[in-house]
């Protein structure tokens, strides 16, 4: 059932969208539903325009009609729906299991409101054990994961069948998990001032809100 919980979190974050607002287009199987029905409600005469935060999301949007912008010409969004792949009571947020980590903060960061769209599957009490991408420049990575290695992480290599994974900058991720992450901002903060390391998953403050769908339906939950 976890698909028509998507689709409910999905759909029910274009509750906010206003004609003449530029959004940030999220990547992902949750803003997947998203795509879909804006898609629908731009054909309908809604007036909107989009910057994504994937390849994959560009093509999408252009096959859905959904008009594109850049930074060039709108340096300011409205709001931002993207997914995450887990979420805690303090609406801290792990990001990056697509691999656009990057750029989805870049976007993240450059709107007024951040609208995160999850099923209940992704609620956690901690990023304890929990899988962190950190998105690495190739050059020297053997370094940085050492360096990751030596702050108590436990690192991973992703893959992309036989060969490594990498994104729409042309890095490498590295999957970690630490056994116990009492203070997500100071993690991440550690994590981006290592050398090699271009961005982490850990978005400690940008959430506006979340909206998790489950059985019950749809339950938003703001920032305290």
């Amino acid at each position: 059932m976890s698909d028509a919980y998507k689709r409910v979190a999905g759909e029910r974050a274009l509750d906010y969208v206003k004609d003449g607002m530029v959004l940030g287009l999220g990547t992902g199987s949750t803003v997947y539903y998203t795509l879909q029905k804006l898609g629908r409600m731009v054909q309908d005469g809604l007036q909107i325009k989009g910057i994504p935060t994937s390849k994959a999301t560009e093509v999408m949007a252009k096959e859905l009609g959904i008009p594109l912008t850049d930074f060039r010409e709108h340096p300011v969004l409205d709001i931002t729906i993207d997914g995450a792949d887990a979420v805690t009571p303090k609406l801290e947020l792990v990001k990056g299991g697509g691999g656009a980590l990057l750029r989805e903060k870049l976007v993240a960061s450059a709107s007024k409101q951040m609208i995160v769209i999850v099923d209940e599957s992704k609620r956690v009490d901690s990023f304890d054990g929990v899988s962190i991408p950190v998105e690495v420049v190739p050059f020297a990575v053997e370094t940085t994961v050492e360096r990751i290695r030596a702050l108590g992480g436990t690192p991973t290599m992703r893959q992309d069948g036989d060969e490594l994974f990498v994104t729409d900058n042309a890095h490498y991720i590295v999957d970690v998990t630490f056994a116990s992450v009492p203070d997500v901002a100071a993690l991440h903060d550690r994590l981006k001032r290592l050398t090699g390391v271009v961005e982490t998953g850990l978005f400690p403050d940008l959430a506006s809100f979340v909206i998790v769908g489950s059985a019950r339906g749809v339950d938003v939950v703001e920032r305290s």
